[in-house]
């Protein structure tokens, strides 16, 4: 059982029974010395069954958060915890990696009403791919109405991992969704990450309702497809934007560590299988040549090198609150088999790990958020039950 399998039994001991009720306060010391962050863990909401994706809905004191095994969207209360499930989503293909997956809410909501989901689903083959569709949320009803597909991965094939599946509005207004590579193994050049004619492995963009935007960089390319934004990546798990740059940072799984912290930049290829760190699962040979022997490829900003321990991440967030200021344009990730929250510096393309958060509670942190109103971070746990968190400060 390699370490992105294995789901270790969550303790819950440490969340409080009811919402907003705190934990201990705990500190995240940092590797340069200076003052630790104090802050203290709330917990939000319990009992929630593999919450994958989180999104607050605007000027309300409610968020979104997916279940991804029971295919459930649900509105959870942030000041009591009260969830409440929501009509009108779409049926999705539970199973392995798949589910339910990621939310995010128009950024002009309410005006345009639309919530966007990704999810798993199978065709008639049984075969499955990585979705992407929107409804028209109504709060007080907490149902979507007229839910359509937008669009579908191709192709289809017979896998349950490696969906990828994050989900952001760009400081450009298009949609950017990750596909990951489903899992194949035949490392080299022929493999589907470095075949653009293909969307595995990749970083699609949309316009908001859908459409291929026209100046996507292989709309005039016939040997690729139109809706790509970014290909040769792995299982990219993490998407967020830089609230001062504009950027696209992505994560994404190894193989045997490997795991990698990328800018996305327009028709740029990121390696995968053929320049990587990474090694094959239980030896120390590489995959692919090292990422900085490559000219023609685009390199992580970020590493964990084979043999390091890895970081397999899950949801990113830049800290762009005033709750705790020290944290104040920190990139934030989400660590699964690690089981913490990882905090990296960040100074234009230099990166830098700090002290590991939430280390002691043996957590697979799945999601991350910051709460536009009060600054506080969001925590989703992956975990069946599982709760969500927020840290403030202590």
């Amino acid at each position: 059982m390699d370490r992105r399998t294995y789901l270790s039994v969550l303790g819950f001991a440490a969340s409080g029974a009811l919402a907003g009720c705190t934990d201990a306060p705990a500190s995240g010391e940092e590797q340069n010395g200076s003052d630790p962050a104090e802050f203290a863990v709330e917990t939000v909401t319990e009992r929630l069954g593999n919450p994958w994706g989180v999104a607050f809905v605007p000027d309300d004191n409610r968020l979104l958060v997916t279940e991804r095994d029971a295919g459930r969207l649900r509105l959870v209360n942030r000041e009591n915890g009260d969830k409440t499930p929501i009509d009108g989503t779409p049926s999705v293909y539970s199973a392995g990696q798949g589910g339910l997956l990621d939310v995010t809410i128009h950024p002009e909501f309410p005006d345009e009403p639309w919530v966007y989901l990704t999810y798993s689903a199978r065709n008639e083959a049984a075969e499955s791919s990585t979705h992407f569709g929107r409804g028209r949320l109504d709060v007080d009803a907490a149902r979507l109405s007229a839910f359509e597909v937008l669009h579908a991965a191709e192709p289809f094939v017979e896998s349950d991992a490696h969906y990828g599946s994050r989900i952001v509005f760009g400081a450009d207004g298009a949609i950017y969704l990750t596909v990951g590579d489903r899992q194949f193994k035949n490392f080299g050049p022929d493999h589907v990450a470095q075949d653009p004619s293909n969307e595995l492995g990749t970083t699609l963009r949309f316009a908001p309702d859908g459409s291929v935007p026209e100046d996507n960089p292989f709309v005039d390319d016939p040997a690729a497809r139109d809706t790509i934004f970014s290909y040769g990546h792995r299982n990219p798990q993490g998407l967020t934007v830089h609230p001062e740059t504009g950027e696209l940072w992505e994560n994404e799984h190894g193989e045997r560590d490997g795991d990698e912290i990328n800018i996305l930049e327009g028709g740029g290829n990121y390696g995968w299988p053929v320049a990587t760190y990474a090694c094959e699962y239980g030896t120390d040979e590489s995959v692919g040549d090292s990422p900085d022997e490559r000219d023609d490829l685009v390199e992580p900003v970020h590493y964990w090198e084979c043999g390091s321990g890895g970081f397999p991440p899950s949801g990113a967030a830049f800290y762009d609150g005033d709750s705790i200021p020290e944290w104040r344009g920190d990139l934030f990730a989400g660590n699964l088999a690690g089981q913490y929250l990882g905090r990296f510096t960040v100074d234009g393309r230099d990166v830098a790990e700090r002290e590991p958060l939430l280390a002691d509670r043996e957590w697979r942190i799945r999601a991350i958020e910051t709460a536009p109103d009060t600054g506080h971070l969001y925590v989703a746990i992956d975990g069946d039950p599982a709760p969500i968190v927020r840290l403030v400060p202590d």
